[in-house]
């Protein structure tokens, strides 16, 4: 299983956008220098009303599906 790890700073006004379904997919560069791009909704349990913040490590298969998302800081 692959493993990326990414730090988010997603306002709740970005977020709402995500949510609105104007913008699905996130993209952002990870810590090992890779582009990647997911979908916004499985952020949605991480979200508070400042948005999203923190360090996350999103998990892929061998297929490059996604499997997990965790929140580490």
């Amino acid at each position: 299983m692959k493993r990326l790890t990414l730090d988010l700073n997603i306002s709740a006004e970005q977020y709402q956008i995500l949510y609105g379904g104007t913008v699905r997919d996130v993209q952002a560069l990870s810590r090992e220098g890779l582009r990647v791009r997911f979908p916004g909704r499985i952020l949605q349990k991480f979200l508070d009303h400042k948005g999203i913040s923190g360090t996350f490590v999103i998990e892929f298969d061998d297929s490059h599906k996604f499997r997990a998302i965790t929140k580490i800081v």
